[in-house]
């Protein structure tokens, strides 16, 4: 007889077999109620290393002992004849079959717990509705139309409730979005809209097709004291596979190590190659330090909402402030918090603008846009990637008023690859000639963010400064079918204006605008293309002196209702002040109506034109009755 037919014959494979499955099924018990009562992960480990030193002791047993009716007996002291292996056999078929039935229900009691989707949706959390529209920035065909190497990235969640655990999941979930985003080869889904999902249960085919993406990654996190446990997974949208799984079980001293291996198996899943390069790329960009990614996302959540309208901004972003500081310490070269630390002081700037601010007010304007360059010069010098310095440098150099060159700038925003990350392009491109452009880039850029609203609004302003208003109403419409704004319904009823559609326009604002305030400056714009001066000039008076007044919009309404000596007069208060420059070139880009006042009662602004190599004045895209400049 061979040597592995008597392993058969005296029952060694299945009692290794039977013990194999037994230990696991103990051990998983085990870690769940050593996780209950936050035993230390050594407790774990070791009850793991006494399993393994176990069976060869086992099988060693097994080869000398047999269970016979008498009792255990060494299996050479028994006669063959009377062997009783096979019953025995039988009887370890039975306990193999039925420790494989409880290893089986444990791994899918385990995937239930930790699966992001069927966490409870707490109290208050807004429900998604799928859109019937089709993906946007995609071709129609639902999710089977979305690029295979597409991603999004949900929020993990914190499945502990310590004080900081929802700042660490959120900060680990941007860690591996923002390293899967240095990787050309992937589409990925922007933080603003992936976090709109977080702490909501909807299915992972739902949340794609709003997204526009083919892969979902979710996961969750728990800590508990040094303990850390970290669950990831990458699913194909369209059938729910699993692409890649994997669970952690480190402590946070690791968390770096974690989601680096977590980002890299991704990125292997959706088949990119990853050389040295690559890995370096994905590894430049974060923060690598857990406390001050801890802090960045308090710092970022405190300013989102002051943006928001739930706090006020100027003191919001000086308590956000306050977090991205502490980043600033602990990670010096980290860009984005230096850039979100120049928030405050443009705001700053920018709340002064109309204010006919003078002599000692002035200087107290110029020392507060210093601490903003100088933010902004930290972020240029530490941006890890070419395409964020020239963004950066095309912001800093339009809000400083250093336009010479500009359209060198403007071609190099272009020729970006990737989405494009410049906040305050569209001053300069929409009005100036490089709508038809831009159209291509910010198309890319509604892919990457889908959900924010302003993208698809910017996509809008690109059709109508191009005069296109079937590109305008075709593309609101797609808007429209993912986020709800009522800047959008406003956009397509300019549309429909601009087509003459005049009550078709009409009857889109009576059905469709849920608050005029959300939308009153493009109402003011939209009843004085309809020619309705009543209601322009209503709407204008509720406007003026209201907390919701912006002086580059009062600009616009002046031209827009045909008052050029009212117009001209702000935009010379505007060119003697500070940064008079920023007003009057948003004013611009709002107004949507060619020069809004005349450019020799702002010399200043002129000057800076001329550098800038851009032509004056921009065409009017749109036909206001009042207007007659």
């Amino acid at each position: 007889m061979s040597f592995f037919q008597e392993l058969k014959r005296r029952n060694v494979v299945r009692v290794g077999i039977a013990y194999v499955l037994i230990s696991w099924v103990l051990l998983q018990g085990a870690d769940f109620a050593l996780d209950l009562i936050d035993a230390p992960n050594w407790v774990i480990q070791a009850l793991f290393l006494l399993a393994a030193l176990g069976l060869p002791g086992v099988l060693i047993f097994a080869w000398i002992f047999e269970m016979t009716p008498e009792g255990l007996k060494r299996e050479k002291e028994i006669d063959r004849s009377r062997s009783v292996t096979p019953q025995t056999g039988r009887k370890l078929d039975r306990v193999i079959i039925v420790f494989l039935v409880l290893a089986v229900a444990a791994l899918v009691v385990e995937r239930m717990v930790n699966l992001p989707e069927a966490a409870q949706t707490p109290p208050g959390a807004i429900t998604v509705q799928t859109p019937s529209a089709e993906i946007p920035g995609a071709p129609s065909s639902g999710l089977q139309a979305a690029s295979r190497q597409s991603v999004a990235v949900l929020p993990f969640i914190a499945m502990s409730n310590g004080p900081d655990d929802g700042y660490f999941a959120d900060g680990l979930t941007e860690e591996i979005l923002n390293a899967l985003a240095q990787l050309p080869e992937l589409l990925v889904t922007a933080r603003t809209s992936a976090f709109t999902f977080k702490d909501q249960d909807l299915p992972v085919q739902e949340i794609a097709n709003r997204l526009g993406v083919a892969n979902i990654v979710e996961g969750s996190v728990r800590r508990s004291g040094d303990r850390l446990r970290v669950t990831a997974q990458l699913i194909r949208a369209s059938d729910g596979f699993h692409l890649w799984s994997n669970n952690y079980d480190s402590s946070s001293a690791d968390t770096i190590a974690v989601q680096e291996d977590i980002a890299e198996k991704i990125a292997i899943a959706l088949d990119v190659v990853l050389d040295e390069y690559r890995r370096e790329l994905m590894q430049r960009n974060g923060l690598r330090d857990v406390e001050a990614f801890i802090a960045f996302q308090r710092g970022r959540e405190i300013a989102e909402k002051a943006h928001h309208g739930s706090e006020k901004t100027v003191s919001g972003l000086m308590q956000a402030n306050r977090f991205f500081e502490d980043v600033q310490q602990r990670v010096p070269d980290f860009s984005a918090a230096w850039l979100q630390h120049s928030d405050l002081y443009v705001h700053q700037v920018i709340d002064t603008l109309g204010t006919q601010a003078e002599g000692p007010a002035d200087a107290e304007i110029i020392e507060t846009f210093e601490y903003a360059r100088a933010d902004y010069e930290k972020a240029i010098h530490f941006a890890t990637t070419s395409e964020e310095r020239t963004s950066l440098d095309f912001d800093l150099a339009w809000l400083t008023g250093n336009w010479r060159g500009m359209t060198d700038r403007i071609e190099k925003l272009l020729e970006q690859e990737g989405c494009i990350s410049s906040f305050w392009y569209e001053a300069f491109t929409s009005p100036f000639g490089y709508a038809g452009r831009f159209y291509p880039k910010i198309e890319e850029l509604v892919a990457c963010d889908p959900l924010v609203a302003s993208n698809w609004e910017t996509l809008v302003r690109t059709r109508i400064w191009e005069h296109d208003p079937d590109g305008v109403i075709e593309v609101t419409r797609r808007g429209l079918a993912v986020v709800d704004s009522d800047i959008l319904v406003a956009d397509l009823a300019k549309g429909m204006i601009m087509k003459g559609q005049n009550e078709e326009a009409r009857a889109e604002l009576d059905t469709r605008i849920k608050s005029v305030e959300d939308a009153e400056h493009v109402m003011v714009q939209i009843a004085a293309a309809l020619g309705d001066r009543e209601q322009a000039e209503t709407l204008f008076d509720d406007y003026l002196g209201s907390q919701r007044e912006q002086p580059f919009n009062t600009l616009a309404m002046y031209a827009w209702t045909g008052d050029r000596e009212n117009a001209n007069r702000l935009a010379a208060e505007f060119d003697q002040q500070p940064f008079g420059h920023i007003a009057l070139s948003i004013s611009v880009l709002v107004c949507e109506c060619g020069a809004p006042w005349d450019l020799t009662v702002t010399p200043v602004f002129a000057a800076k034109m001329a550098e800038s190599g851009l032509n004056w004045p921009p065409p009017s895209p749109m036909t206001y009755p009042f207007k007659d400049w």
